[in-house]
């Protein structure tokens, strides 16, 4: 079963602003995300309202929430360790 990686705003903003070698090493670990939404490296934020998840692509978090009946990936955030926690 495939997912359907969609960005929200911050991600958006983020992946238009990141120089290009970051941008194609994000894009490669959405691209895995849409295989396996729950990868080995993947953990679980404590703390958040819905079940939201975290990989890392070097320094940068991508932060995400998995809908499972709409085959859905909603990315809310990716920025460095720190700042991508702050909403």
């Amino acid at each position: 079963m495939s997912f359907e990686v969609v960005l929200g705003k911050k991600a958006e903003q983020f992946l238009k602003s990141c120089e290009r070698e970051l941008y194609d090493r994000i894009i490669m670990k959405l691209g895995k995300l849409e295989e396996d939404p729950f990868p080995h490296d993947m953990k679980k934020i404590v703390g958040t309202k819905e079940k939201t998840f975290r990989v890392r692509v070097g320094d940068y978090r991508i932060l995400y929430v998995v809908y499972l009946e709409d085959n859905n990936i909603l990315v809310a955030n990716i920025d460095k360790r720190p700042k991508a926690y702050k909403s």
